[in-house]
């Protein structure tokens, strides 16, 4: 496995130089963050950011991620062309040394979270989703700015793109999901890249947005539309594992086995009666998740993709991005590391 660490670029407040001395750290996960969706990524910034990280001596081969503009998702009449600006930041990404493009389908907000600093009892704080602070909300009728959310959007804007989305549906997202892929992963494949898409966070529908990349039935369709070994997921535990009807090892372990792949985000959740969760610690004595079944299907079915703890607590008086301080996300590639070690070691 690649071991790599999310960072987002000059404005991070953790310095590449922090990241390299984790061990066993091999890539810097990044993306070129001053550029919006449907604009082509400058070459000068991704050759920047490749000088960078590779001065601290890492990798910059991978990418997180070129997001897919919303008229993409919903077919719009400019879809045809933004594709083609889509197509040429792979090509982009590819002639600088980039393998793997994380990206998702998920309509307008990314992931969805009540609160970002939910303090627990040993003084930490993580982000967490509770239906009930949800469960009154009506976007399009209130004002609302949930954590995570776009803050370019109006509200306006915003409601104009959820009643688009409803009357699209799941039919018409996987229909433009298609024909996305029909036309990325040709080229993905000359460009000898990995796309790897990311599942909807959480993995049901908000506020009656159709949410498609969901569970392991919605995930054998996503491969089936497009069935190339460019056409991979960004397997992330803790959205799959926030809903309990997801068996997070046993999909892992069939889509490795697949070659399907390309990159882990590990990360713990623990799950409320109601379908609530908190993200926590990454041991699996810290939620629902078992992560050593997980690395060891990882390990048994010879994965050699990339792997990043994802979102993690604040902890030891850290500020910073929440979900993305250095010091628990650092605590968590060090567990990461020995149980590939301990599974490596008891596999032979």
């Amino acid at each position: 496995m690649k071991m790599s660490f999310r960072w987002y670029g000059e404005s991070d407040p953790i310095s590449l130089q922090y990241i390299r001395q984790i061990p066993n750290m091999r890539s810097v996960v990044s993306a070129i963050y001053d550029v919006a969706p449907g604009q082509v990524w400058p070459e000068e910034s991704i050759a920047k950011m490749k000088s960078q990280v590779e001065e601290n001596g890492m990798l910059f081969d991978i990418v997180e991620s070129i997001p897919v503009h919303e008229n993409i998702k919903l077919g719009r009449d400019n879809a045809d062309e933004l594709i083609e600006v889509y197509c040429e930041n792979i090509r982009r990404c590819a002639k600088y040394g980039i393998k793997c493009i994380t990206y998702n389908f998920m309509p307008v907000f990314d992931w969805t979270r009540t609160q970002l600093d939910k303090q627990a009892e040993d003084g930490s704080t993580s982000l967490v989703m509770y239906w009930d602070q949800m469960k009154d909300l009506d976007p399009l009728k209130d004002d609302i700015h949930l954590p995570g959310w776009d803050a370019s959007y109006t509200q306006d804007q915003v409601r104009e793109l959820i009643s688009a989305y409803g009357q699209l549906g799941e039919e018409g997202l996987w229909k433009n999901l298609e024909k996305f892929l029909k036309k990325i992963i040709p080229v993905a494949e000359e460009c000898g890249v990995k796309m790897a898409i990311h599942p909807d966070d959480p993995p049901y529908p908000i506020f009656g947005i159709p949410r498609i990349i969901t569970n392991e039935a919605n995930l054998d369709r996503f491969l089936k539309l497009v069935d190339s070994g460019s056409n991979c997921l960004c397997l992330c535990t803790g959205s799959l594992g926030c809903a309990a009807f997801n068996d997070v090892p046993k999909m892992v372990r069939k889509y490795s086995a697949m070659g399907r792949i390309a990159f882990m985000h590990i990360r713990q959740v623990k799950l409320m009666e109601d379908g609530s969760f908190e993200e926590n610690g990454h041991l699996s004595g810290c939620g629902n998740l078992d992560m050593y079944e997980i690395v060891k299907a990882l390990v048994e079915t010879g994965f050699d993709g990339y792997v990043r703890p994802d979102h993690g607590r604040m902890i030891w008086g850290e500020t910073g991005k929440a979900g993305y301080g250095l010091y628990d996300r650092a605590l968590g590639a060090a567990y990461i590391n020995g149980l590939f070690e301990a599974c490596e070691k008891g596999k032979a």
